[in-house]
């Protein structure tokens, strides 16, 4: 009878422990209902705030649930410490910041990715629908998140680059600038004369439509001797665009192969003298 005894001992122990309890417990999760409606209200009043200013959509979810775990954070803390009264802030703080230690171990890659989205999201350098260059992965940013980047390339495919990747390594964003330069070579023939062939060159590339030349000089710069032709170096600006680009070289070598042609001046193509001993 006697372990009898003591387990309806142990059983009524118990039971008084958590009658006793009960009124901390009630308490604990009036808290945390409280803490539901603050972090409600702050999300609230956060969201309406951020939406007003000139920060990134991206930017201001991710303030939005800062917000929202810091008060969460706080409830949580309250009703655990009224729940359990041996608890206090310092070993809470203590078991956090230790678990804190081991998480940010086990999850360095994604907390590193997370970082630099942030910076990434704050900097205001790479925008939505920019055309940008990294390591070899060339398109349009579609999505800027908080730990990874949507970028379009140009044939359709989407590629998903970490936000690691575009912080740690150098980032070229073509679309900068509306305006962008464009250089192609154009060669003529050594009989020609060299400042009749750059006035007509410069002259068509400014007739161009895609050509920017009431704000940008149309540049016609004498390169080199090649091998069959003196090489002119032309420079123009146009659209920052792949696509403006495309179409502006495809115009400005069209204007110049006719105005060429109609000067009479000769585009060589390469000459080979073959010289034979006997």
């Amino acid at each position: 009878m006697e372990p009898m005894n003591i387990l309806i001992a142990q059983i009524r122990d118990i039971a008084r422990g958590a009658i006793e309890i009960l009124p901390q417990l009630f308490i604990s999760l009036v808290i945390l209902f409280i803490t539901y409606l603050c972090a409600k209200l702050v999300r609230h009043i956060v969201k309406s705030i951020l939406k007003k200013t000139n920060l990134r959509p991206s930017l201001v979810e991710l303030l939005v649930l800062f917000s929202s775990l810091t008060i969460w954070l706080i409830g949580i803390m309250i009703a655990a410490i009224i729940a359990f009264p041996e608890l206090t802030p310092t070993k809470m703080l203590a078991g956090l910041g230790i678990g804190s230690v081991a998480i940010g171990f086990a999850f360095k890659d994604i907390f590193e990715n997370f970082l630099a989205g942030i910076i990434i999201l704050v900097r205001r350098e790479m925008r939505i629908g920019d055309f940008v260059a990294c390591e070899g992965y060339e398109g349009t940013v579609e999505t800027i998140l908080v730990r990874e980047t949507h970028i379009r390339k140009t044939d359709g495919e989407l590629v998903i680059l970490p936000n690691s990747m575009l912080f740690k390594n150098p980032l070229t964003i073509r679309t900068a600038l509306d305006q962008r330069r464009t250089t192609i070579i154009c060669g003529v023939a050594y009989s020609e004369d060299v400042d009749e062939a750059r006035s007509v060159i410069k002259q068509a590339v400014t007739d161009c439509k895609t050509v920017i030349s009431d704000s940008r000089p149309v540049e016609i710069f004498a390169n080199e001797f090649a091998d069959s032709s003196i090489n002119f170096e032309v420079t123009w600006w146009t659209g920052s665009r792949p696509l403006d680009i495309r179409e502006s070289r495809d115009e400005v070598v069209t204007a110049i192969k006719s105005a060429l042609d109609k000067a009479g001046i000769e585009i060589p193509f390469p000459y080979r003298t073959l010289t034979f001993k006997d």
